[in-house]
This record gives C-alpha cells, structure tokens and sequence, in this order.
C-alpha cells in the first residue's frame, strides 16, 4: 500500500511541473500568480514546484513586472540553456538539419541537397548523421547535452519503421539505421504533423482552434492540428491531400493516378507548366528550389512565369475550398519549403480562388496565410518531438 501512495506522488508531482512547465513554455513568461490562476493549484504548491523548477535549471527568473498596489512580481520563463535539440527534415530536394535550444531558437543549421542522390535509406541515413555531426561540432557541443533529436519523414512511422512511397521506401528500419551513431533519444514522425505542431506552438497556428497546414514542395500534403497549448503538443493527423483528384483523367501523378492535386501544384509540376507555355525561357540553375525562384521572380512582369502562377493559385484555392468545406478550419497555413518561395506572390490570388469555390459561410470563418518559420520549418517541426517529452516528464531529462 505504501508503494502505491508513493507512486501516486510522484505522478502528481510529475504532473503539477508538467503543467506549470508547459504554460511558462508555451505562453511566455509569467508571475507565480499567473501560473496559480492558469493552473487552479494553490500557492503553496505553485511555490513549491516552481522552486524545484528553478533549482533544477530548466526554469530561471525574467525579470519582474509592477502590480496593483504590491510588491512586483518576479516573472518566470523556460530557461533557452537547459539543453540543447536537434530536428531533421528528410525532403525531398535537401535534408536539414537544425540546431535549436530548448525554447526553439535556432542555433546552427546543415543543408545537404538530394536532388542527385539515389534515395538509398542507407545514403540518406549518412547525410542525417553527417548533418547532425556537423550542427554539434558548429558549437563544439557535447553529444551528451542534447535533450533529444527528432526526424520528420515525408511519410507514416509505425513501431520505428518508415513507410514513404514518394521516397520508395516500404517498411524500412530507418530508426534502427540512425541509433548505432546517436546517443541521444531519437524520434521519428510524419514531417506534416510536426510541421503543424511547431506552427500551432511557433508560427502562424498560435490562437487557432483548428488549423490546416499545408506543406507545399516537391510533393503536397496536410496536417489538421488543435490543441496547440497543450504540453502533450498539438493533436495533428496528417493526411494525402495531394493526392485528392481534382481532374478526372487529368494530368498523370507519380502515385500512379491521374488528376491528383500535387500533379499540378508540386514544385515539378509548376516547372513543367512554366516550361509548356510560349515564350517561357530556360532556367539557369540546375535545382528545383532555384528554378521555382527563378519562376516567381519572373512572374513580376506578364508573361508566361506569371500565367504559370495563376494557374497553380487557382488549382491551390480549389484544393483548400474542399479542405475548408469538408473540415471548416478557423485558419489555412501555406507552409513548406515552396510556400516559402511562392506564397507571397500567390496568396491574394489564392484567397480569390478560395472565396468563389469554398461554401460562402465556411470561407468568411476561415483565414489563409502564410506560414511563419521560413525555410527551416519542418526540422523545427521535427525539433518539437524532444520538446514534448520534456514538457511531459516536467523538465526531466530522458535517461
């Protein structure tokens, strides 16, 4: 019987820092008071596992604010130097590999294009590991300082192995290939769904109720995410939304049907229609991510670099006028590495599209814009995975 109360403790103690923890780290600094009144615990306790929080590092005090007629207050946030994590996105033009401190700020990053590169899980495994060798030796860091790595992988993760057919890969042991050379604990996870969670805790998600994030690059996919303030981390599931079809016997998709929405909004398939229309010119660089700059660049001016982006701006409206009319989301985020390039230059027209194919009463409740983490958004994302277990155990480290 003692055995069990002692255990009950523990998990409630576990549980108030879990809770305190997450709020400081997920809503920025805050008073004792603060955190009694988000909690419902008392001041006693809030007391009690702050001081805890305190000693053991992962809290620090920042700072302190006037109050009504009392002393000030003395504010509280996640100490950025606990430690330290990794995040890797698997793409498929690039594998990056971003440093970051236990808050999210970035640190230092390692870029390896794969456009040439034989999608071997092998060859891949050794550029994520090279990457991550790279960021740690950066900042002469010791692997032991790491809180935890996360990969995001442009597919499903079931019991540590990969499904991806955009990378051919079928029930491949990626986690397995990785461990051997990392001592930190490694987490793998759909790039989408972590891309959604760190736009829901970082980005342009903050505040949505129900978000739909759109990972716009080679290939499309979305993630719909809530819950965002929670320590657990947002509720995110992904789904094949590129390969919704849009045309019948449209255009040919590599999954091997036809009229599929990636067919004529991946970065490819933009190239491709640039290339098809009179008086487009030829590209000078050699890569994707360029070529697609090249594109919007160009499209400055009238012409067929302009007519190729309408033309994708309209097919993506439709896409997101059936998100929106299936799953009525507050807020649509066009995100992912060609997002970043394109959506700028695009987004009015992609709202136009939206607002003539989406139900009327659904598109007034519903608001499309960018996202707001940049290039390096999915290795964020995957970043966000050692976060969560940190948030959970209440800032203790995974052994």
């Amino acid at each position: 019987m003692t055995r069990v109360t002692q255990q009950t403790t523990r998990d409630l103690r576990r549980h108030n820092r879990s809770a305190l923890l997450s709020y400081l780290y997920l809503h920025g600094p805050g008073s004792r008071l603060e955190l009694m009144q988000a909690s419902g615990l008392s001041s006693a306790t809030v007391s009690n596992v702050v001081a805890d929080l305190v000693n053991d590092g992962v809290v620090a005090e920042a700072g302190s604010v006037d109050s009504d007629g009392g002393r000030p207050r003395t504010l509280l946030r996640v100490s950025p130097d606990f430690g330290r994590v990794v995040g890797v996105d698997i793409g498929e033009t690039h594998i990056q590999v971003g440093l970051f401190d236990c808050t999210l700020n970035t640190i230092a990053t390692a870029t390896h294009p794969i456009a040439a590169t034989e999608l071997v899980p092998e060859l891949v495994a050794g550029l994520v590991l090279d990457g991550i060798d790279e960021v740690l030796t950066k900042e002469h860091l010791d692997p032991a300082a790491v809180l935890g790595i996360g990969v995001g992988v442009p597919g499903a993760v079931q019991a540590g192995l990969v499904y991806a057919p955009t990378l051919r890969w079928s029930g491949v042991p990626f986690e397995k290939m990785l461990t051997p050379r990392v001592s930190a604990p490694l987490y793998l996870d759909n790039c989408a769904r972590t891309l959604g969670q760190a736009e829901m805790w970082r980005g342009s998600g903050r505040g949505a109720q129900r978000a739909i994030i759109a990972l716009l690059g080679v290939g499309v996919g979305a993630a719909v995410a809530t819950g965002g303030d929670r320590y657990q981390g947002a509720t995110s599931t992904t789904s094949e939304w590129g390969h919704t079809v849009i045309q019948v016997g449209g255009v040919a998709c590599r999954c091997g049907s036809q009229g599929c929405l990636e067919a004529y909004i991946g970065a490819e398939a933009i190239l491709d229609r640039y290339r098809a229309l009179p008086g487009a010119e030829p590209f000078v660089a050699s890569d994707t991510e360029a070529r697609l700059a090249e594109v919007v660049e160009r499209a400055a001016e009238p012409g067929p670099a302009a007519d190729a982006l309408k033309e994708t701006a309209e097919y993506l409206g439709i896409g997101i006028s059936n998100l929106v009319n299936l799953l009525s989301p507050d807020r649509v985020i066009l995100s992912g590495w060609a997002g970043e390039v394109m959506g700028p230059a695009i987004l009015p027209m992609v709202r136009d599209a939206v607002r003539r194919h989406a139900l009327a009463y659904m598109y007034e409740s519903t608001v499309v814009q960018l996202g707001e983490l940049g290039q390096e958004a999915v290795a964020l994302g995957a970043a966000t995975l050692p976060v969560v277990e940190l948030l959970a155990s209440g800032g203790r480290r995974t052994p």
